[in-house]
């Protein structure tokens, strides 16, 4: 058995995994959340309800009641949603260990970008998620945290200022997968390290007869809205390794900003409609996620390629065989690899022209291949490549 196949089967268990109790997290957050927000106070509730809500699901009926703190008395086989959130952390940062750790010269290492060793590497990266959520933390719980839209401008500047970091750092693929760790860390240990906490510490406080203090509550309930409104975007950041228009543009930490917009915009859109909301409280969220979107799109448009001097299939063919075949070949020469991946073979001219669609969107218009950029190529080389392409589509 390879490496390279052990490390395949490792990658795909992990993202199954990760994919699996990633559902059950996003799930039950924006359950809970829409619950709360539907919550309404109607006659005869119990004493220390908040709210209560009624709800219709797979043929059933069900009553729910949220207490202003917690009832006087609490069963025995109460349901801790608790696992979802730290599995999806553990297996992120497995599947961030097993991709880009244990593959930092081809995945998270950029010498264009900057020249570090793959120990380097990943002790920023460590460091940076570490650290990340202990600036968080001390924010939240200083009085800025008791300012929301003081505080939701402190942790956009916070993330913005660590996109921007990771981009001049790492490569393209390496920098927006850290932005979307960097968030997840900060909604895993939310979890972990305020909400459940203080839950236990209520549950404690009932359990031994005393009046469980709200400030506990309030804190769970800000970090919970934190972790629903940065769901969205985590989600993109996560899957951004498959659009090169995101990883390989010269300015991607802009485009993170962009989508901590959206993404934070449909939410809100979702949330206050939940909510029962008049809509002429909340309609302007989508035109501002709407032009968010546009302006993404103007600044990830392909380049035209088409005004060069003619080149040659041989010319082409030089530039490919030098910087893709190296993996891209019947049997790739490079040692993350035993067989060409996703079984493309860029060594003829007859496939340069198979492949050309992909050619233009990784290697042309990014600079997400080759791999890290291990082999070099330079941009007289990708503009050369996309003269080519071009060059056939006439």
């Amino acid at each position: 058995m390879t490496l390279a196949f052990a490390t395949d089967w490792l990658n795909l268990l992990f993202r199954w995994a990760h994919i699996i109790v990633g559902i059950g997290w996003i799930g039950t957050s924006f359950y809970f959340i829409a619950l709360d927000l539907s919550l309404r106070k109607r006659a005869n509730m119990k004493e220390g309800v908040l709210g209560t809500a009624w709800e219709v699901h797979g043929g059933g009926f069900y009553h729910v009641e949220k207490y202003t703190v917690a009832p006087k008395e609490l069963p025995e086989d109460l349901i801790w949603y608790k696992w979802e959130a730290y599995l999806t952390w553990v297996t992120g940062f497995a599947l961030l260990i097993v991709q880009y750790y244990f593959h930092a010269t081809a995945y998270l290492i950029d010498p264009n970008v900057l020249k570090l060793v793959p120990s380097e590497a990943i002790l920023i990266s460590v460091a940076s998620l570490a650290g990340g959520w202990f600036i968080y933390d001390r924010l939240c719980k200083s009085p800025i945290g008791r300012n929301t839209p003081l505080l939701a401008v402190c942790v956009f500047a916070l993330i913005m200022i660590a996109s921007y970091m990771f981009t001049h750092v790492y490569s393209g693929r390496g920098a927006l997968i850290h932005v979307g760790a960097f968030i997840g860390t900060i909604m895993a240990v939310n979890v972990f390290g305020i909400i459940i906490p203080n839950q236990k510490k209520i549950a404690a406080s009932l359990m031994a007869g005393e009046a469980p203090d709200p400030a506990l509550g309030a804190m769970g309930k800000q970090r919970s809205v934190h972790n629903n409104y940065l769901t969205l975007p985590v989600l993109l950041m996560m899957v951004s390794n498959h659009y090169p228009m995101l990883t390989g543009h010269p300015h991607s930490w802009l485009l993170v900003a962009l989508v901590l917009v959206m993404g934070a915009m449909v939410r809100h859109f979702l949330n206050r409609h939940d909510a029962g909301d008049s809509f002429a409280r909340f309609w302007w969220s989508l035109p501002v996620a709407a032009v968010a979107l546009v302006i993404a799109m103007v600044m990830t448009a392909p380049r035209d390629y088409s005004g060069g001097d003619a080149v040659s299939d041989t010319a082409a063919l030089q530039i490919t065989l030098q910087h893709c075949a190296v993996c891209h070949a019947a049997n790739p020469q490079h040692e993350g690899f035993d067989e060409p991946p996703k079984e493309i073979e860029l060594d003829t001219v007859a496939n340069l022209h198979r492949y050309a669609d992909q050619i233009m969107q990784q290697a042309v218009q990014s600079d997400a291949m080759p791999l890290g950029n291990e082999t070099g190529m330079t941009e007289e080389e990708r503009a050369t490549l996309g003269a080519w392409i071009s060059q056939q589509k006439k």
